[in-house]
C-alpha cells in the first residue's frame, strides 16, 4: 500500500516537473502563450521596448497573443503607441542635438539618414505617417526628422498620430489573422496554427522589405 502511495506521488512529482518545463521553456505555440499569459507585465514591458524600435513583425504576434487571450488588446495598443511614440522622440533628440557627424562610421545607416532626410524634405506629412511599415527607413526616419528643419512641435503631433495609427493597424491585424487562423485550423491540427503563424509574419517581412525598395527609389 505504502509502495503505490510512493509511486503515485513520484509519477505526480514528475507530471508536475515535466508541466512547469514546459512552462518555462515553451516548445509549442500553445505553451508559449501560455507563458505569456502568466507573465503579462513582463511581455508588455518587452513590447514597450521593442514598439520603441518599431518591430513590426513582434507586434504582429501580439496582436495574434490578444486574440488568444494571452494579452489585452486594449493595452496592448496602448503599449506599442506611446513606445513607439517614445523610440521616435528620442531619436529625434539624438538627430537634433547631434546631427550627422556621428554617422561616419556607418556608412549604411548614414545612406538610410539621408534618403529619408530627403523624402522628408518633400513631403513630411506622408512620411511621418507612414514611415512606420518599410523596413529599413522604419529606424533611422527619426534621427533624420532630428537632422532637417522640421519643427518641434510639428514632429510631436504628427509622431503622436502616426503612432497611433501604426499600433492599432498591426496589432489589429495580428488579432485579425488569429480569428481567421482560428476558423481555419481544429483541435486535431494545432502544428498548422504554427505553421500558418510562421508563414503570416514571413509574407508581412517580404511586404515591408518590398515597401522599403519602393521607399528607395522614390
Amino acid at each position: 500500500m505504502m509502495a503505490c502511495v510512493s509511486i503515485r506521488s513520484s509519477q505526480s512529482v514528475v507530471t508536475s516537473l515535466r508541466i512547469g518545463a514546459r512552462l518555462l521553456f515553451p516548445t509549442d505555440l500553445t505553451s508559449f502563450l501560455e507563458l505569456i499569459r502568466q507573465n503579462g507585465d513582463t511581455a508588455y514591458s518587452l513590447m514597450f521596448a521593442y514598439a520603441a524600435s518599431h518591430s513590426l513583425l513582434l507586434a504582429l504576434f501580439a496582436g495574434y497573443a490578444a486574440h488568444s487571450g494571452a494579452l489585452s488588446f486594449g493595452t496592448l495598443i496602448m503599449v506599442c503607441w506611446f513606445g513607439s511614440f517614445a523610440g521616435d522622440v528620442i531619436r529625434f533628440w539624438i538627430g537634433r542635438r547631434f546631427g550627422t557627424r556621428w554617422l561616419g562610421s556607418f556608412p549604411r545607416l548614414e545612406r538610410a539618414v539621408q534618403t529619408a532626410a530627403r523624402l522628408a524634405d518633400r513631403h513630411y506629412v506622408w512620411m511621418i505617417l507612414f514611415y512606420r511599415y518599410p523596413h529599413g527607413i522604419r529606424g533611422v526616419a527619426g534621427f533624420a526628422y532630428g537632422v532637417s528643419q522640421l519643427p518641434w512641435s510639428t514632429f510631436l503631433a504628427l509622431n503622436f498620430a502616426a503612432a497611433g495609427l501604426w499600433s492599432c493597424a498591426t496589432v489589429s491585424v495580428g488579432y485579425a489573422f488569429g480569428q481567421v487562423s482560428e476558423k481555419v485550423m481544429s483541435e486535431a491540427s494545432s502544428s498548422l496554427g504554427l505553421v500558418m503563424l510562421v508563414a503570416f509574419l514571413g509574407v508581412s517581412w517580404i511586404v515591408s522589405r518590398k515597401l522599403d525598395r519602393v521607399v528607395e527609389q522614390t
